[in-house]
């Protein structure tokens, strides 16, 4: 997905929206505590298996690294009262809501903003789940990992601060 080419066309992006609303893949939901706190815990348990598993397992640990970033963007989804049955309308989501002061977040300072770079780490990493998942590939460097986990420990803690301030 070109991150790049949604932000500089709103238009195109609202037309994404609006057709993943149509599809029911962005449906209107309840705002739930319990529910945010649910993907705020799914998250970290994912955030936890990477330290469960060796260096083996390198592409489990990009999966679970994806569902955490994953299930947090749930979180926001839901803080806004959406649930998602697609990733990529949970992309097109968080585009369209969580990189621009509006109403609701008004209060929050830039740096709790979801930026472009957050948005672009976030279709970085479902690519790197897609190759962990269904390659052949069983090996991914060490290095990567930490930097994967590190920006994702980053994201989750970005989402925390969004949603409890």
């Amino acid at each position: 997905m070109n991150i790049k080419y949604y932000l500089e066309n709103k238009e195109e992006l609202n037309e994404k929206y609006d057709f993943f609303i149509n599809k029911k893949q962005l449906i209107q939901i309840k705002i739930s505590k319990d529910l945010i706190e649910a993907h705020i815990k799914k998250a970290e348990h994912n955030l936890k298996m990477i330290s469960e598993l060796n260096n083996e397992f390198n592409d489990w640990k990009i999966i679970s690294l994806y569902y955490c970033l994953y299930h947090s963007s749930l979180a926001l989804l839901v803080k806004k009262g959406y649930s998602s049955k697609n990733h990529t309308a949970t992309l097109i989501f968080l585009l369209k809501n969580y990189t621009q002061i509006n109403n609701d977040e008004i209060n929050l300072i830039n740096d709790l903003q979801l930026k472009e770079e957050d948005a672009k780490f976030y279709t970085s990493l479902k690519q790197e789940r897609h190759n962990a998942n269904y390659t052949t590939n069983l090996f991914y460097d060490d290095e990567k990992i930490i930097e994967l986990k590190n920006k994702t420990i980053k994201y989750l803690n970005k989402v925390k601060l969004i949603i409890y301030k």
